[in-house]
C-alpha cells in the first residue's frame, strides 16, 4: 500500500477557513502602502546561493543551518529565498532602479523558506511583507517606516499588543570595534557560555547577545555595550530618528542587545514584540543596510527596510479576536430557484445584481434541491437574505426575499426594484 500523500512538515496549506484572515491582512497592509507612495515589486523565489551567501553573510545561522540549497541541472547552486532584501536588492541593481540617486519605495509579499524545527508560528515555509526604501540616508525614513507600521496597528487593533524595541549598531567600523572588545570578554568566560554560543564566537559573535541561555544572558549583564562603541554620525542619527518618534508619540524601548541575525544590517534596527504569542514574539522586525548596495557590487547606496511575518500577525489577530466576523460568512445573498425555466431566469438575474450591486456576495443555488434543502443551504452559507425564485414568481416577475437573520417576514419586490431593495437592506443589516 502506497503511502499516504501529505505536505512536507513545517510547509501547511492555508484552508479555505483560514485565507479571508490572511486576505484581511495582506489587504489592509497593501492598501497602507499604496497610501504612504509604496510601490509593489515582484521578485523570483529561487535566487542563486551566492546572493544570499555574500548578502546575509557566511557564518550566519541562517546561511550555515537553514537555506533549502541544492544543483541544478546546470549544476549551479540554486536557494529558496530565506528572506526578501537580498533579492530585492539584486532586483534594483539587475534593473538600474536605483541609478543616479533616484529614490526608490518599494513592498513585496510571498514565501520564504528557511529549515528550522517547526512550531508554532515558526514554520519551513512561511511568508511575509516586506518594505524596502533605497537612496534616503537620513533617520527620517526610517522614523517613517516605522510609523507605518505603527499606523498599521491602530488600524488592525493591535496597538497596545505590540511593543517596538529600537537600537543603533552603528557604522561597520564601530561595530568591528565593539566586536573585538566583546570577543576578547567573552572569550575570557568561554568555559561558562553555552554550545551554540561558543561556536558563534568565531563565527558571529554579536549574535550571543540574544542568546535564549540563562547562564549566558548572565554572563553578559557586565559585558561591554554597543553604544559605547558608537561612532558620532550613527549617535546624531540615532538621536534624530528617536526625536521623531517622540514627536509622534510612539513609545519604544532601547534594547542594546538587539542586532538582528543578518549581517547586512547598520545603524537603526527595529523590531515590534508581542508577549501574546509565547516564544515567538517578534512580528515585524527591520533596519538599516547602507553597505549592501556597494556588498552586490553597485555603487554605495542607502537601504533600510523591515519584514512581517504574516503568519505571526494572522495567529495574533485570531488570538485576540480581532479577525472581523463578517469575513467568515461568504455570502451576504442566496438565490433559490426551483424548476429549470426558474434556473434559466436565476442565471441572468444574479448577474444584473452583480452589475448593480459591486462587492456584494450573492451565490446561486446549484444541484437543484427541493425548497427544504434549497433553504438549509441558504442559511448554512451565512447570507443575510435568501432569494427565490420560482413559477409563481417567474409569472408575476417578482423576488421572494426571504430574511434569514432574524424572524422577518418573507416579502416579494418586484424585479426593476430588487437591487434598490437589497441595497437598502444590507445597509441596515
Amino acid at each position: 500500500m502506497s503511502k499516504t500523500l501529505q505536505a512536507i512538515r513545517g510547509m501547511n496549506d492555508i484552508l479555505p477557513e483560514q485565507t479571508p484572515a490572511w486576505r484581511y491582512l495582506e489587504n489592509t497592509v497593501a492598501a497602507l502602502l499604496d497610501g504612504y507612495g509604496y510601490k509593489e515589486i515582484r521578485l523570483p523565489i529561487l535566487e542563486f546561493t551566492e546572493l544570499f551567501a555574500r548578502g546575509i553573510g557566511e557564518g550566519t545561522d541562517v546561511v550555515d543551518k537553514e537555506m533549502y540549497t541544492f544543483l541544478d541541472r546546470n549544476e549551479e547552486s540554486l536557494t529558496l529565498r530565506p528572506e526578501g532584501t537580498a533579492g530585492c536588492v539584486r532586483a534594483v541593481l539587475e534593473h538600474g532602479l536605483s541609478g543616479g540617486g533616484q529614490v526608490q519605495k518599494l513592498w513585496y509579499a510571498g514565501p520564504m523558506f528557511r529549515y528550522e524545527k517547526p512550531q508554532k508560528g515558526r514554520y519551513r515555509q512561511f511568508h511575509q511583507m516586506g518594505v524596502e526604501v533605497f537612496n534616503l540616508p537620513g533617520p527620517d525614513i526610517d522614523a517613517e517606516l516605522i510609523v507605518l507600521t505603527w499606523r498599521l496597528w491602530q488600524k488592525l487593533g493591535l496597538g497596545d499588543s505590540v511593543t517596538l524595541q529600537l537600537n543603533s549598531l552603528g557604522s561597520s567600523e564601530a561595530r568591528a570595534r565593539y566586536r573585538d572588545a566583546l570577543v576578547a570578554y567573552l572569550q575570557e568566560r568561554y568555559d561558562l557560555l553555552d554550545e551554540d554560543s561558543q561556536r558563534r564566537l568565531t563565527t558571529n559573535p554579536l549574535r550571543i547577545l540574544d542568546s535564549k541561555d540563562g547562564g549566558t544572558q548572565a554572563l553578559l549583564v557586565d559585558a561591554p555595550t554597543l553604544h559605547e562603541y558608537l561612532d558620532d554620525e550613527s549617535l546624531a542619527h540615532f538621536e534624530g530618528l528617536k526625536a521623531r518618534l517622540d514627536a509622534v508619540g510612539i513609545r519604544y524601548e532601547i534594547n542594546q542587545k538587539l542586532v538582528r541575525g543578518l549581517d547586512y544590517y547598520s545603524r537603526t534596527v527595529f523590531e515590534w514584540v508581542t508577549d501574546k504569542l509565547g516564544s515567538q514574539g517578534t512580528v515585524c522586525a527591520g533596519g538599516r543596510y547602507d553597505g549592501l548596495v556597494s556588498q552586490f557590487g553597485g555603487k554605495p547606496t542607502p537601504g533600510v527596510g523591515y519584514a512581517m511575518g504574516v503568519e505571526r500577525l494572522v495567529l495574533l489577530l485570531e488570538t485576540l479576536g480581532l479577525v472581523p466576523e463578517e469575513l467568515n460568512s461568504p455570502a451576504d445573498l442566496y438565490l433559490c430557484a426551483f424548476g429549470e425555466p426558474a434556473e434559466l431566469a436565476a442565471l441572468g438575474l444574479a448577474e444584473r445584481l452583480r452589475d448593480a450591486l459591486p462587492g456584494v456576495r450573492l451565490l446561486v443555488n446549484a444541484g437543484g434541491g427541493s425548497f427544504k434543502s434549497q433553504f438549509k443551504k441558504a442559511d448554512k452559507s451565512g447570507a443575510r437574505y435568501a432569494l427565490i425564485l420560482g413559477d409563481d414568481e417567474l409569472a408575476k416577475r417578482v423576488v421572494g426575499c426571504k430574511p434569514l437573520r432574524d424572524d422577518s417576514e418573507q416579502h416579494s419586490i418586484a424585479w426593476d426594484a430588487l437591487a434598490e431593495h437589497l441595497t437598502a437592506c444590507l445597509k441596515q443589516a
